[in-house]
């Protein structure tokens, strides 16, 4: 980061008033704070790092106090930098803002292998924290341990079920398992010598089995994968489908239900996703596209996306024993369909290059799925997913890793609906690319966009993505937020127009995010500045939120009822 880049992120914070979860800003007016090793611990362990500015007063809506004796803090931070496991090399740079010095630097990705970076006087385990939304948290026990899991080749899917025999195993699938691979791979048959064996040391031999204080026991794979009953032995290694009448938890359904649909699927991981997958598919909304003589039925949601998210689960989930707790879990909201997996990405695979990127964590396991036809083990499945739902022009899917447990979220918002469509059609005087208007439409129903959105939402490259970005910066219809690979972009709030309604919004001058919790207000009716942040703007702090609210209560707009800090506000009798 360079001199005008450090004054234009500055610039930037101070002009939105917030910090974000790549940004921490702190006032260190009096000195370095005793604590900031979290942030920097917190940043090491994130995709792409964070920056950190001291010298801005975030209870003075980030005015610039400056940081004292600016030569000391910098060979305090040196220290403090020095003390992480790993040492992180930082390289600060002082900019003056209204002749006062600020403190701007990089805090970089720490190496897969050498996470999760921690503050070395505390230890690991208290030591080591990780970013949530704009603040920073201490790692639990179990998000240390995917980290140092991930430095290596786990394997627990080779382990005996000691609990377990070769009764447990189903011994047709195996069989018809032997066969095929003495039919497809018959130089493999010959180099174990397979003719040669029994059973036993056939399974043995193909790790289906191993060997345990002298008895022989299914591995984990080889149960999960041919057993009769492996939840015999694993209760909780299932998935489970909950399919909710609203948006939320919590919504009610017209007659108070709690949920439309719940079901719990049992059985080996084959019979575990076909069932899952009928049932998803079969809770779907579907519509009939006439065309011609010809009628095609359209689900609400690509089945071979779901399938394919659904088989990643069951495949590259985390069957260590801190693990086995968990289920795979299937949410189906109104609005969303949310599959959710026990531990989070493996080795160097994360939220921006899972589409490259390839680690497996259960080697074993997706050998044998691959082996029986559940997969392909080409690395394919997330640009399949990203592809399907591009051409049935819905959204890509959003992925989120938060170590515990990944997510892939798919919405069923068509993007080129034809509200959408008569919105887009303001723009028409401008040059823009089929790209750009598709990323407008996206901000036309998302917060914000990043370069990662764009390139899967139109299937381009980071370098086109990044020029057609800039511009519609320069054309002044979407606004960046921080800088290079942390910079994120949002529409301008003069242009986030859909009715007469929001006509007068804009002219009284509300932010984008003003607007955004108006319209949560007409359907939901209240809202608390925690919601405001969980659902309007999860970068911004609650006294960000507070501030927000209170201009719109000032405008006439909302009501507060209340105290302060546990206020609730609604809808004024005039909106």
């Amino acid at each position: 980061m360079n001199q005008r880049e450090a004054l234009q992120l500055i610039k930037d914070v101070q002009r939105q008033c917030y910090e974000g979860a790549k940004i921490e800003v702190k006032a260190a007016h009096q000195g370095l704070p005793s604590r900031l090793y979290q942030t920097l611990s917190a940043f090491a362990n994130s995709t792409g790092g964070g920056i950190v500015i001291l010298g801005l007063d975030e209870r003075q809506n980030f005015a610039a106090v400056g940081v004292a004796e600016p030569q000391q803090r910098l060979a305090e931070l040196g220290d403090m930098a020095s003390r992480m496991i790993p040492p992180l090399r930082l390289a600060p740079m002082v900019a003056h803002v209204e002749d006062k010095p600020v403190i701007v630097f990089e805090v970089p990705e720490c190496p897969y292998q050498h996470k999760p970076c921690h503050y070395g006087p505390n230890g690991m385990n208290s030591g080591s924290y990780i970013r949530v939304s704009n603040s920073s948290r201490r790692m639990t026990d179990y998000e240390i341990f995917t980290y140092v899991s991930s430095r290596g080749q786990p394997t627990y899917d080779r382990e005996p079920v000691c609990s377990a025999t070769l009764e447990n195993l189903d011994r047709e699938i195996v069989t018809d398992y032997l066969a095929q691979v003495k039919r497809e791979q018959p130089r493999r048959w010959r180099r174990l010598r397979l003719d040669e064996k029994s059973f036993s040391e056939q399974l043995q031999a193909l790790n289906l089995a191993v060997r345990s204080n002298g008895d022989l026991h299914p591995t984990l794979a080889g149960l999960l994968t041919f057993g009769i009953w492996p939840q015999q032995q694993f209760p909780s290694l299932i998935i489970t489908f909950v399919h909710y009448p609203g948006s939320k938890l919590g919504t009610k359904g017209p007659r108070g239900e709690r949920f439309l649909d719940n079901r719990k699927f049992e059985g080996r991981l084959d019979e575990m996703l076909d069932n899952a997958v009928r049932r998803v598919v079969s809770n779907m909304r579907h519509g009939t596209l006439i065309e011609g003589i010809f009628h095609r039925t359209l689900s609400e949601y690509p089945g071979e996306a779901v399938r394919e998210a659904i088989t990643n689960t069951i495949a590259h989930r985390d069957y260590s024993p801190q693990a086995r707790g968990s289920q795979v879990r299937i949410e189906m909201y109104t609005n969303r369909l949310v599959i959710i997996t026990p531990g989070g990405l493996h080795g160097p695979v994360n939220e921006d290059n899972l589409e490259k990127e390839l680690a497996t964590r259960n080697q074993l396991l997706v050998h044998l799925l691959e082996e029986t036809g559940m997969i392909e083990n080409r690395g394919s499945g997330i640009p399949m997913m990203i592809a399907a739902m591009r051409e049935a022009h819905l959204e890509p899917p959003q992925f989120h890793d938060s170590r515990a447990s990944f997510r892939v979220i798919f919405k069923n918002h068509t993007l080129l609906n034809p509200e959408t469509v008569t919105w887009l059609n303001q723009f028409a005087d401008y040059s823009l690319t089929a790209a750009q208007r598709m990323a407008l439409a996206y901000l036309r129903t998302n917060p914000s966009l990043t370069n990662s959105d764009y390139r899967r939402l139109n299937n381009t490259s980071t370098v086109k993505a990044t020029q057609e970005l800039r511009e519609l910066v320069d054309l002044e219809l979407i606004e960046m937020h921080g800088t290079r690979r942390w910079a994120n972009y949002t529409l301008l709030a003069k242009i986030e127009i859909e009715t007469p309604q929001q006509v007068t919004y804009a002219t009284r001058g509300l932010n984008a995010r003003q607007m955004k919790a108006m319209r949560y207000l007409k359907k939901h009716r209240e809202i608390t500045s925690a919601l405001y942040c969980e659902k309007i703007a999860p970068d911004i702090s609650q006294r960000m939120a507070r501030k927000d609210l209170k201009g719109l209560e000032e405008q006439g707009l909302v009501i507060r009822i209340g105290r302060t800090r546990g206020a609730r506000y609604v809808l004024s009798i005039s909106e």
